[in-house]
């Protein structure tokens, strides 16, 4: 009797012989960090990650929607008030990094920057 192909993968996955198909590398509970977004600004404006650690951020926005947009680290999220975002990151590579707010939110909106320092 030949067993579905599909019933052999959910053994392999299961097992954790295919460990690249269940997303090996990321870790099951990442490192979480709150950054709290208001007019015009993060809290805090400077956030320091590891080289290829993963982490989570936790966005909470006290008042309108704001952004969260840095391309070279892959970052874009939209910030509703009152509830949390959650985005998971993990740097590649070392350096400074300037994020800033994607969603116009009044006239200090061009200042609303932040940074993410990975070491």
């Amino acid at each position: 009797m030949r067993l579905p192909r599909l019933v052999i993968l959910g053994f392999f996955l299961a097992s954790g012989l295919v460990p690249a198909l269940r997303g090996a590398g990321a870790p099951a509970n990442p490192k979480e960090i709150a950054i709290t977004v208001k007019r015009f600004e993060y809290s805090p404006k400077e956030v320091r990650l590891k080289q290829g650690e993963t982490v989570t951020l936790v966005l909470t926005s006290q008042d309108v929607t704001h952004g969260l947009f840095c391309r070279k680290l892959k970052i874009d999220a939209d910030i509703p008030p009152n509830q949390e975002t959650r985005l998971t990151v993990t740097p590649q590579a070392a350096g400074s990094y300037t994020a800033i707010c994607n969603h116009f939110c009044g006239a200090g909106h061009g200042n609303m920057k932040m940074t993410f320092v990975v070491e």
